[in-house]
């Protein structure tokens, strides 16, 4: 199994690989990788599935189970979630594992190619080894302006933690546009921004939050 091949099968959903691990698996696993979603067709083709549509409670994480299981019995894996728990599958690990998600100065993940706006959707456990390229630098190591550490109103992420219960009080703030547009923290971030991601994508994850 190859990374092209394994691109090529998610191509049809939308998804795409944020990184692969090949250290500190599960056993039986030689190799693992993650999935994210890949703007901008994934939001349209998600809206029109028949999880999003039916009314009922967590449909991105319904369509991710079944998109996934599926993905893994046609491609020889086992399918991995970061929802579903306990037990609780150590994705955070995982992705900075990978090389290509870093701890941002803000104490949020960030990706070389999402930026702040990260979202595994799931994980593929491989029996065998893959071969996995060299990961890019960490994004942040470049970032001079950081916007970032000042895109918050209320400082609630900073890099001593992440103060919820102020995120949550500010959504109901007039002129807070985070609830319609997604975190102002992680839409300040330049790799973010070069995304691509939809506001409504942005504001459904937020929706599910508050």
């Amino acid at each position: 199994m190859t990374l092209e091949q394994i691109e090529q099968a998610l191509a049809p959903h939308h998804l795409t690989i944020f990184g692969g691990v090949s250290k500190g698996l599960p056993k039986g696993i030689g190799a693992l990788v993650l999935l994210g979603p890949k703007p901008p067709e994934f939001w349209p083709h998600f809206t029109a599935s028949p999880e999003y549509e039916d009314g009922q409670p967590e449909p991105l994480d319904r369509w991710s189970k079944r998109v996934i299981t599926q993905l893994a019995q046609t491609l020889g894996a086992k399918a991995f979630f970061p929802f579903g728990g306990p037990p609780w599958q150590p994705f955070v690990q995982w992705a900075t594992d990978s090389g290509r998600a870093h701890v941002s100065p803000v104490g949020l993940l960030v990706h070389d190619e999402a930026g702040l706006m990260v979202s595994y959707r799931g994980a593929l456990g491989f029996p065998e080894s893959i071969a996995l390229p060299a990961p890019p630098p960490n994004p942040c190591d470049a970032c001079e302006e950081r916007p970032c550490l000042t895109a918050c109103p209320v400082d609630a992420l900073t890099p001593e933690g992440y103060d919820v219960a102020a995120c949550k009080a500010d959504l109901d703030r007039s002129g807070n546009d985070c609830l319609a547009r997604g975190c102002g923290v992680r839409r300040a971030c330049p790799v973010s921004q070069a995304h691509g991601r939809s506001e409504d994508q942005s504001a459904f994850h937020m929706r599910a939050f508050k």
